[in-house]
């Protein structure tokens, strides 16, 4: 096994065993999933971040590429306690440096005591604390990757499926189970450009809106809140976590950086109109914090009150903080993309507020 070495932001460098050589940097944060790894792993939502596994064991089911979210790996590093031999592989493959044998509990105690923090990471023969501390100088801080919805998006207009409800799709980083979610309730969908303009979106002439999840500082996505700035009260619009976010912006809300997100799948959700508690899949670092005077906060975090549901049912506005798709995760809130289309008025029976499946 080659050496390794991460360098943390709070001076700390922690020596562990490479599994997939590498020198890289980003924002170190953690996910309590475990299951889904290869979910994770291929969410673009982790683009520019070293994503730590709070689970001990990554690998323990294989690696199989029907599972996936996307066509590649998006965090710029993977940690754990251990990977088993699939997993290292896979990363290897990728490019993408990965490490083991650290006490990733007192890790993810760290990122939770003083939030998310800037790291480097050097993994090969003869690499040195120094290698890791280069990598650590030169990461910027997720607000400061200003393009990074260009790193994640769609290359060329694609479609899927060929139903009745035409829905466009804004690409910020959208994983692949929420297209095959709106495919399976007989949606045809235009999976579309992060930058695409209202001009473009006309030619289109959708029957619903959708901004997709994604990386990073909603404030970066001007593009996709131009759209819903001009879109709104004209056609139906949804999102899912960045596109809450991004929506709640263009409606005159804020939003605002969290100190370490929620990530994993076992986030609890209050629904405030029927009292009931769901347990919610979530990636994201940012959060609405004022959701403005045209939205109102549908369902709150049970944790710390954050908004995890938004909704104007006048301009036909629904969305939602976290992942009701899942992959991973529970599937207690798949009831989201029939409320979604249920909007457009072609049939759909709502399961509003949470369904039960």
């Amino acid at each position: 096994m080659s050496d390794a070495y991460l360098a943390l932001e709070d001076g700390r460098v922690i020596e562990a065993r490479g599994r997939a050589p590498g020198r890289t940097r980003g924002e170190l944060v953690f996910t309590t999933a475990y299951t889904g790894y290869e979910e994770s792993l291929t969410d673009p939502s982790y683009e520019e971040q070293v994503l730590t596994f709070s689970y001990p064991l990554i690998g323990n089911y294989g690696v199989r590429e029907e599972r996936f979210e996307s066509d590649r790996v998006h965090p710029r590093a993977a940690v754990a306690h251990e990977f088993t031999e699939d997993v290292a592989e896979w990363l290897s493959e990728e490019n993408v440096p990965a490490i083991d044998h650290i006490d990733t509990r007192d890790l993810v105690t760290s990122i939770r005591e003083e939030g998310a923090m800037k790291c480097g990471i050097a993994v090969g023969e003869d690499v040195t604390p120094e290698d890791a501390k280069a990598e650590l100088k030169q990461c910027k801080g997720m607000s400061e990757h200003v393009d990074i919805g260009k790193q994640v998006t769609t290359v060329e207009h694609t479609t899927y499926g060929d139903g009745d409800i035409d829905v466009a799709l804004i690409d910020c980083g959208a994983k692949l189970s929420i297209v095959e979610s709106l495919v399976e309730r007989n949606a045809t969908v235009d999976v579309l450009s992060y930058d695409t303009t209202p001009e473009e979106l006309a030619e289109i002439d959708p029957d619903l809106l959708f901004i997709s999840n994604g990386p990073g500082d909603p404030a970066n996505f001007e593009a996709a809140q131009t759209l819903v700035e001009e879109y709104v009260g004209e056609v139906p619009i949804a999102g899912i976590c960045l596109g809450q976010q991004v929506v709640a912006r263009a409606l005159g809300g804020t939003t605002e950086k969290m100190d370490f997100g929620h990530r994993g799948v076992n986030q609890p959700v209050r629904d405030l109109d029927s009292g009931q508690v769901v347990m919610t899949t979530q990636n994201h670092g940012y959060t609405v914090g004022d959701p403005g005077d045209e939205l109102d906060v549908k369902q709150v975090n049970v944790n710390d009150g954050t908004a995890e549901g938004l909704a104007n049912d006048d301009l036909d506005v629904i969305t939602r903080q976290y992942h009701p798709e899942a992959h991973p995760g529970p599937h207690d809130s798949l009831g989201f993309f029939d409320d979604v289309l249920a909007m457009t008025g072609a049939g759909v029976e709502s399961s509003h507020p949470v369904a039960d499946d």
